[in-house]
């Protein structure tokens, strides 16, 4: 099923997400929906408070991605923590679903170490860099109410600001199903 998505300045985007204690048919449904409307919407990462829930869940597919996707299969990641950081860091432009037509680039840590549970409730600790490492950070990020944008440089939070208010207006209408509530 399509769940709609939740934009810019909806209060559960800037809530912190409560953690999962178990599995349950009605979660795994809730996963599968997660991953069929990231897809629909053509997202490669997509938070559980993006489409209303409140739990510190994420899906990720970065397969379709040309360069650093390939060997990579869809994750699920419930309560992540991200331990360690690189000390090396990359420039790269992120968007984001909730925040519709709007792309900037952020600065991030190159590589980052991630403690998880997967869709089995099984726990992983991985390194990861590159692309996935940049995209669990964008999804773990807003498991904790924040928006990539506030990781922008102060005069780019400042040039953003107009983009900011048509989303929230709703001038900005996506391909995809959107909760302006």
């Amino acid at each position: 099923m399509i769940l709609p998505i939740y934009t810019y300045n909806h209060p559960v985007l800037k809530e912190k997400t409560s953690r999962i204690a178990d599995m349950s048919d009605e979660l795994r449904q809730f996963i599968d929906s997660m991953f069929v409307t990231m897809r629909h919407a053509r997202g490669i990462g997509l938070a559980a408070n993006q489409v209303g829930k409140g739990l510190s869940l994420t899906v990720i597919d970065i397969s379709d991605m040309d360069d650093e996707g390939g060997s990579e299969p869809p994750l699920v990641l419930i309560n992540p923590v991200i331990e360690a950081y690189s000390d090396e860091e990359d420039e790269f432009e992120e968007g984001c679903l909730s925040l519709p037509d709007f792309r900037d680039i952020v600065v991030r840590p190159s590589a980052i170490q991630v403690r998880f549970l997967d869709g089995d409730m099984k726990e992983h600790v991985r390194e990861v860099d590159g692309l996935m490492a940049r995209v669990m950070q964008h999804e773990i990020d807003h498991l904790n109410g924040i928006y990539f944008f506030e990781r922008l440089s102060p005069i780019r939070k400042t040039l953003s600001s107009g983009k900011l208010k048509r989303i929230a207006r709703g001038d900005i209408e996506p391909e995809y199903e959107i909760f302006r509530g």
